[in-house]
């Protein structure tokens, strides 16, 4: 799951037009699929390049080795990726501010009386989180997180929304009636 602020997100740099953000760091190493990959699971993982070229996870310093063992690949490449981001405006700009966004809290909800529903929509239709909030909020069931996979990166991407307590019949009715809706899949 890719649960990062600039994923799926337009991005605007400068006076360049508006765009996706993975269409367009793909771009910058269609050449080198390694260093694709690299930059892939440095996005996964929220991973940040400082100016001194050392790799964060929020305020965590993560080594090339780290990065390397990950991707299966050797950590002078993964040096040599870093270089290349801080070599390039549009990629600095992007890897120099990325954050994760935090824990996803799916792997405990049942744990703290929470429920976990999977949700497949359009990914790339509007209105979707709305309807669903919409049919929560009705049933007085709060939202305590939701995760998003950005459909550039995931083939077939879902959204998760963590929620306090669990759903009545009702409320998934009225969910799987939804048009933007494809299905609802509640995990244990």
């Amino acid at each position: 799951m890719f649960r990062f602020a600039l994923l799926g997100t337009t991005i605007k740099s400068g006076l360049e037009s508006s765009v996706k953000m993975w269409p367009s760091v793909r771009k910058q190493f269609s050449r080198q699929i390694v260093r694709a990959d690299i930059v892939k699971k440095m996005i996964e993982c929220g991973i940040r390049v400082a100016d001194d070229l050392r790799l964060y996870v929020g305020d965590v310093e993560v080594d090339y080795s780290a990065v390397a063992r990950a991707v299966n690949v050797d950590r002078r490449v993964v040096k040599q990726t870093v270089k290349q981001i801080r070599g390039n405006r549009f990629l600095n700009g992007l890897f120099s501010n990325l954050a994760p966004i935090g824990s996803s809290l799916v792997p405990v909800a049942s744990k703290l009386g929470y429920s976990a529903i999977v949700i497949e929509a359009d990914p790339r239709r509007s209105g979707v989180i709305a309807a669903v909030a919409g049919v929560l909020a009705k049933h007085d069931l709060v939202i305590r997180q939701a995760l998003a996979d950005d459909p550039d990166m995931v083939p077939e991407a879902k959204m998760t929304l963590v929620v306090e307590g669990s759903l009545s019949g009702k409320a998934m009715e009225e969910l799987n009636d939804l048009k933007l809706v494809k299905s609802i899949k509640i995990l244990k």
